[in-house]
């Protein structure tokens, strides 16, 4: 009798944590679904990515750097630039994929505060030309973000990457910054 109370016990405690399982498959799933609209007509192809960055570049108000980098200003802002590259930024912003998937973002409302000279190259160059209170969206080719390596898991590699960043806030290197 004992021996059949736990069998059954463990069986009901296996289907829970199966079922458990499952649901965290799935908002995983949801999660990585891609975005509906024009970014929805790029998979992530080697062409898709060259595609992307061609067409945009052709977009209205984007700028295209020697660099490759291409920003888009969507809100001028009127207060103070980097005055040197260990500057801390306080940023709130959204990145993803050509594809539409979001790999990472701010909370709404919140920040994040980097030494401007930490980041991907992409964002190094952008933010020594944003001043506080600019909204960009960006477009960093593979070899000005994570490059051949991507992140695993998080963002393949050679990707180009999405982002639309607003400079919130410039201030003093930390002390732990200054070189």
């Amino acid at each position: 009798m004992r021996s059949k109370f736990f069998a059954a016990a463990a069986v009901f405690i296996g289907v829970v944590a199966l079922s458990a399982c499952e649901a965290q498959q799935e908002q995983v799933e949801v999660e990585q679904e891609p975005a509906e609209g024009p970014t929805a007509l790029y998979d992530l192809s080697p062409e898709s990515n060259a595609q992307f960055l061609a067409e945009n570049a052709e977009k209205e108000g984007v700028i295209v750097r020697p660099s490759g980098l291409q920003y888009r200003v969507i809100n001028a802002g009127n207060g103070d630039p980097l005055s040197s590259p260990e500057d801390m930024a306080t940023v709130s912003y959204s990145g993803s994929l050509i594809d539409g998937t979001v790999f990472d973002e701010t909370d709404p409302g919140e920040t994040v505060k980097f030494p401007a000279d930490g980041l991907i190259a992409g964002w190094v160059e952008a933010l020594s030309l944003m001043k506080e209170g600019d909204r960009w969206e960006l477009v960093v080719p593979s070899e000005l973000g994570y490059g051949a390596f991507g992140i695993g898991g998080f963002i393949p590699p050679n990707q180009t990457l999405v982002f639309e960043m607003e400079l919130v806030e410039v201030g003093p290197p930390e002390p732990a910054n200054r070189r």
